[in-house]
Formats: structure tokens, sequence, C-alpha cells
């Protein structure tokens, strides 16, 4: 179609042009005087014949020349385009004013040149220079409002917590530590509860094991604190998302959507959210992170109360409940012995401690 659309164009330009230009040819090859040849008519038969012969051979660069400003145009934004074409015709205008006060001053052959140079020199500058300041020129046409929407839009944005949102899975409800935190009032923004964990917990408190049915008792009792002591909000969603069958993955899509932090004490769905690049809070890392610092060299009293993994070893344990793993400790087990601590081994899952005892230097 764009094909025959370039036809006719050049067929129409070649009878035109036939028309004014071929007669003036005539006359100087002295063939006016033909009837044939001076009929008007004729000269529209051959230019349009002429150019469209031109058109065979150059159509198919013409086509491809369009198509690709066609999808450049395409790919331009429109502001671009808008403000890119306001400059051209801001160009033209001076290019046409400095024109027209050229041609007054009779200049031969220059005063008819420097308006078609000013022209296109003005119109490129003008598009070029509407173009590249397209912000500045939209705050002028918009009376800065466009400016002041956008900075009222990024300060609301910087005083919202994206995080506000803390999605609590089975694990740290069960735990109960995170109603001790929220009465600290050290969380910020709303408690989550999908659903589906909240489901899984109760499926846990029916369970015919006994130790799975406290620990499922024990998660809905800490719930019920956080509702009743109403010092962190906490809301429970109904979202839920059918295509996922663990409740882990589907916490982690949750997470995304609301644009929250995941709370947790299981060290895997902590390493399942670093992979997704979801945000978690580990209660874990939190408590190791208030736990009193042991250094190396450190010398402490603790009781020995069992064998450790490795031959010899014995196992002692703080009051808070971290393991100090004692070399050679296995002699001293129900023995209250002083050990000087040689490293300490701190990770999500928790903090060990590993000494040997002060006789053995």
């Amino acid at each position: 179609m764009l094909k025959w659309i370039i036809y006719i164009a050049f067929v129409l330009i070649g009878g035109t042009l036939g028309l004014f230009f071929l007669p003036h040819l005539y006359e100087a090859m002295n063939l006016s005087d033909n009837p044939w040849i001076a009929n008007p008519y004729v000269s529209i038969l051959v230019g349009a014949i002429l150019l469209f012969v031109a058109a065979l051979f150059i159509t198919d660069y013409l086509v491809t020349f369009i198509r690709w400003m066609e999808e450049r145009l395409l790919n331009t934004p429109v502001w671009d385009l808008l403000f890119g074409t306001v400059g051209l015709v801001l160009g033209l205008v001076v290019a046409f004013l400095l024109g027209s006060a050229i041609e007054t001053l009779d200049l031969l052959a220059i005063g008819s040149i420097v308006p078609v140079v000013l022209s296109l020199v003005l119109g490129y500058l003008g598009f070029q220079v509407g173009f590249k300041k397209r912000e500045e020129m939209m705050q002028i046409f918009t009376g800065g409002r466009a400016a002041a929407k956008k900075k009222a839009e990024e300060e609301e944005v910087a005083s919202t917590d994206v995080h506000s949102y803390k999605l609590l899975d089975t694990s740290v409800i069960i735990d109960g530590r995170i109603a001790d935190i929220s009465e600290t009032g050290f969380i910020e923004g709303t408690l989550v509860v999908p659903q589906f964990v909240l489901t899984e917990l109760q499926h846990i408190a029916d369970s015919s094991d006994t130790l799975k049915r406290t620990r499922g008792r024990r998660g809905l009792d800490v719930l019920k604190r956080l509702q009743s002591e109403r010092i962190v909000p906490i809301e429970i969603v109904e979202d839920d998302f059918e295509d996922l069958h663990e409740v882990d993955l589907k916490l982690v899509r949750l997470a995304k959507k609301k644009s929250g932090v995941v709370m947790t004490n299981d060290f895997n769905l902590n390493k399942v959210c670093e992979l997704h690049s979801v945000p978690v809070l580990n209660i874990n890392d939190l408590a190791n992170a208030v736990k009193p610092v042991v250094i190396p060299g450190e010398v402490m009293q603790v009781v020995i109360i069992k064998d450790g993994k490795e031959q010899n070893q014995g196992v002692a344990y703080l009051d808070d409940g971290t393991m100090i793993v004692v070399e050679g400790g296995k002699a001293y087990i129900n023995q209250a012995i002083q050990v000087e601590v040689t490293s300490v081994l701190q990770t999500s899952a928790g903090r060990m401690i590993f000494a040997k005892p002060m006789d053995t230097k």
C-alpha cells in the first residue's frame, strides 16, 4: 500500500513539474512550434512518466526510510514530540522574520539563499532545544505544578515506611517472644497474620500429638494476647494463593504483594526470603544481638550437664539458653568448672560458644 502511495505521489509531482518546466525546455530546444510537443497534456504525461520511472528505482529506499522514521516516532514519548514540534515552529517563525528582513535589503542572490539557510538552521536548533529542554518548558507551562506534585509524592513515599507490614509466620507465633517484643514498643507498623498461617496453626492445635497440640494452643494464646494488648495493630488477612501449597512460599508472595517484611525464627524460611529478595526479620537474630557479648579469652563458670557429639566434649548452657561446647569437658559432667572461651559461632539459627577448661592450659 505504501509503495502505491509513493508511486501516485511521484506521478502527480512529475505531471506538475512537466506542466511548468517542460515548456521552457522546449523553447530552449526550439521545439515549441510543434503542436504535439507544445501540448500541455503531453508535458504533464511526459513529466509523470519520467518521475514514475525514477520512482521504480528509489521507492524501496523511501519505504525503508519511512518505516524507520515511523518506528522512531512511535517509540518517542508524546511530550518529546510535542515540545520538539513547539521548538521547531518557534525556530521557523524566527527564521521567517529574519528572512523577511534580509529580503528587504535587496542583497541580490544572497537575499534569496539566506532565508532558506536560516529556516534549516533555526528549525533544527528549535527542535533540538524544545526536545532537550522539555522538562523546563513543561514547568513553565504548568506553573511548576508538576514539579510540586512530584516533590509531594516523593515526600509522601519518604515519610511512609515501605515495610510497615510485618507478616508473622507460624514458628514466630508459637515461639511467643513476638508478644514480649511488641509489649516493649520496639515494633512499628502493623502485624499481619495471613489466614493460611492461622489455618496451619489451628491444625497444629488440633493435632493428636500432645507436643504439637501444646505448641499450637500456645500460638493461639500468643495471638489472643497480641489482640488484647493492642500495643501494635494486628490484622488477619484473607489473601491466599491457590497455585501454591507450601505456607512458606505463600508467605513470601504475600510479602512481595504488600511490600512487607516476614518475621520468623525459622532458619530455612529466612534463607527462602533472602533468595526471593524479601526483607526478613529473624527473632533469633534479635535475641543474639541483645545477648551479652562474649569474646575469646573470657573466663566463665558453667555446669557441664551432658557429653557432646565429638569425643571428650562436654555441653553446658548459659541462663539465656546459649550452648557452650567444652573441649575435654566430658570428664566434668555434673560439675561446675571455670572455662575459657576460645571462639564464638553466631548464625540466624542461634549462637554457640566453644571453650576449654581452665586447668587444661
